[in-house]
């Protein structure tokens, strides 16, 4: 059976949730990541994420939240960036009083969007709903797992890597210039720049098959601080 609640009926997120109480919560945006790469990176990898690790514990996932805070791409082509977490916060709290009005004892806010401003509103939201709520939550991102050999980044090698574990399809590295010919001194916010927006290892040098193995690290380190209570 699947874990996204939405595809489910009544009886059967009952029978879920009397298995594991436990719902992951991925949030995204939608945010430039250079020509490379789809603008729906940080959602697709949080959901994906959230997936692998619900297949690990049980519990479900809820549908992703397109939308984020904090960064320096908020101007940037195919962007929609919240200047501020006060509406996230909103619809956050709202989901998190219903689930704890429903029964659900357990939630995971995973966020694979991770600038400052997204960090804090998680951290804060989950200290919240713990404390008033009657549910425990434990709030994370894709940037905290430190896995070896992949420092995070936006939009460059982890990012890169991390989605070709799970949607492959999505990238073209061809719509980068070559590696010898592309001239990588400009700053990366400048237009101009052929790695305009990314910040951090530069993707052409991404061993794309190590997608797999970067997922399950982190999808069971993560599984392991949801049934961690």
């Amino acid at each position: 059976m699947t874990q996204a609640i939405e595809l489910l009926r009544p009886s059967q997120i009952r029978a879920a949730f009397e298995a594991r109480s436990l719902v992951y919560l991925p949030l995204g945006t939608i945010e430039w990541h250079c020509e490379h790469l789809p603008v729906g990176l940080d959602a697709l990898t949080a959901y994906g994420i959230c997936s692998k690790a619900a297949e690990k514990t049980g519990g479900l996932v809820w549908p992703t939240l397109y939308y984020g805070t904090g960064g320096d791409h908020g101007e940037y082509p195919w962007t929609v960036m919240m200047e501020g977490s006060e509406e996230l916060e909103v619809l956050l709290r709202k989901t998190f009083s219903r689930l704890a009005t429903l029964g659900v004892r357990r939630a995971v806010l995973f966020s694979g969007h991770f600038a400052d401003g997204q960090l804090e509103m998680i951290d804060r939201l989950a200290a919240e709903a713990s404390g008033h709520l009657g549910i425990s939550v434990v709030a994370t991102a894709v940037n905290r797992f430190d896995v070896v050999g992949f420092p995070p980044d936006h939009a460059g090698k982890f990012e890169t890597t991390l989605l070709a574990g799970l949607h492959p399809d999505t990238i073209d590295l061809s719509a980068l210039p070559d590696i010898e010919s592309g001239d990588d001194r400009r700053d990366r916010h400048d237009p101009a720049s052929p790695l305009w927006g990314v910040i951090g290892a530069d993707p052409r040098n991404a061993n794309l098959s190590e997608g797999s193995r970067l997922v399950e690290e982190i999808a069971v380190r993560l599984a392991a601080m949801a049934t961690d209570a």
